[in-house]
């Protein structure tokens, strides 16, 4: 006998709702860990020496002068009682005390030139970074390629193009794995799941899906997006996705149960790309009206606009180990600092259309544009070490040359572009380039840095 399905009154349903997402939103992200004693105090010998090194190191150098800083003392007391005498038991002295009287005076004035401390140098100089040099050109897709993702564990990585294929690809042969078919329109984003054996994928077909990776199928669709669906990102500790594209909205998306937990409104304009992190701001945008938004991924809300470019904002970056990012347009590169979004400075000189940018713990920031150019640049110091041309592949015209998309592996070591000419390209460092081949060409501007 079957039986019954228990019937629950409306109230009982809403309240296991509101648990539900009590439940999904209970985590406290900004909740840091219990302090280590033993870490703390090294954290704060470290951080003193490096804040007040200078001044310990003065204070040192006057305890160590301090005698000689008594006896000159001492030889100005007597100088101010000889200034108090009359002329004429000055002109009684001999010239050798008045030459005593004025030699420690000058003594004087030489150590205190040497208790000042030094002004350290403003613009600090670049780290060395070897070059970057084109290793693989691998070939499948017929379409321009537009999106790519590594999986969390290295060993391969996924790419989408506009001949609607998703395709798996080994890392390190370069041997194509899997398709998969399903997407009517071109893909234009990719995320793996860190935590579940999940890829998502969105496209210019309005859709958002799911595929289990364990039987390469789709088992989950989001819906609820108007238009084309440009830019994806996965939230790091909850099971949150965050889809955005042509119709100016980014949605929260409930990874398991489907639903839309926010729709984060405020663009005016296509959002080209979005990012996602489990610090404050946990989601940060950047669209064509030329802004960037961080949002407040607890209160569904922004909680700050930027905006200093003045084109629009195709593309952003998370440094992988400092709590910045970066944001790429055609007027500049510009860094900013979380969680305020306060401005650190301007990287210029690459002068086109920047489709992508990448970051690496090494500290090399990489932006490709739609004309084939790749520009490397030194994160801390805003220097451009290296400047590349895609090359096009045989067959393509030079106007497919651009790079829509790029990454780094999980090691840092090798770099993964997919470009307008249907082929996915793989750059890493030459081994054999030292300081010595490709020196630092460092030339400070010694001008005032534009600030938008």
């Amino acid at each position: 006998m079957v039986d019954e399905v228990q019937r629950h009154s409306v109230h009982t349903l809403v309240f296991r709702s509101l648990k539900r997402a009590h439940d999904l939103f209970i985590t406290e992200h900004n909740k840091l860990p219990d302090k280590d004693p033993v870490a703390e105090k090294i954290w704060r010998s470290v951080k003193a020496r490096d804040q007040y090194g200078s001044i310990v190191d003065t204070v040192r150098r006057k305890k160590a002068l301090q005698p000689q800083v008594d006896d000159l003392m001492a030889a100005d007391e007597n100088l101010a009682a000889i200034a108090e005498e009359p002329m004429s038991a000055i002109a009684n002295t001999p010239s050798n005390s008045m030459s005593l009287a004025v030699v420690p005076q000058q003594q004087q004035q030489n150590t205190t030139q040497a208790l000042i401390p030094r002004r350290p140098h403003s613009m600090p100089k670049p780290k060395w970074h070897a070059p970057w040099k084109l290793c693989r050109v691998i070939s499948g897709h017929l379409g321009w390629v537009r999106c790519v993702a590594v999986e969390p564990a290295n060993e391969w990585f996924v790419t989408g193009a506009a001949d609607r294929v998703i395709k798996v690809w080994d890392l390190a042969s370069g041997t194509l794995k899997v398709s998969l078919t399903g997407h009517i329109s071109t893909v234009r984003g990719l995320a793996v799941s860190p935590r579940h054996p999940y890829l998502f994928s969105c496209g210019e077909d309005r859709q958002v899906k799911c595929w289990d990776l364990e039987y390469n199928k789709v088992i989950r669709h989001y819906h609820g997006h108007l238009s084309a669906v440009y830019c994806l990102a996965l939230h790091p500790t909850i099971d949150v996705l965050i889809t955005a594209g042509r119709d100016s909205t980014a949605r929260v998306w409930d990874m398991r149960t489907k639903a839309n937990v926010f729709t984060l409104t405020g663009h005016t304009n296509t959002i080209a790309s979005v990012l996602c992190q489990a610090a404050e701001p946990q989601v940060i945008t950047g669209s064509h009206d030329c802004t960037i938004r961080l949002w407040d991924l607890a209160a569904g809300k922004s909680r700050c606009t930027l905006t200093n470019h003045k084109k629009s904002v195709r593309a952003l970056a998370l440094h992988p180990n400092l709590y910045m990012f970066a944001s790429a347009s055609p007027d500049n590169i510009k860094q900013w600092k979380c969680p305020e979004g306060k401005f650190i400075q301007n990287l210029t000189g690459h002068n086109a259309i920047i489709e992508c940018m990448a970051a690496n713990s090494d500290g090399v920031l990489v932006s490709g544009a739609n004309n084939g150019s790749i520009h490397l640049w030194d994160w801390r110091t805003g220097y451009n070490f290296q400047r590349l041309q895609a090359p096009v592949q045989p067959g393509s015209m030079d106007s497919e040359a651009g790079v829509y998309a790029m990454t780094f592996d999980h090691s840092g070591s090798r770099l993964i572009t997919t470009d307008a000419d249907k082929t996915i390209k793989i750059y890493k460092e030459d081994d054999s380039a030292s300081e010595e081949s490709h020196p630092v060409n460092w030339r400070p501007d010694l001008m005032k840095r534009k600030r938008y």
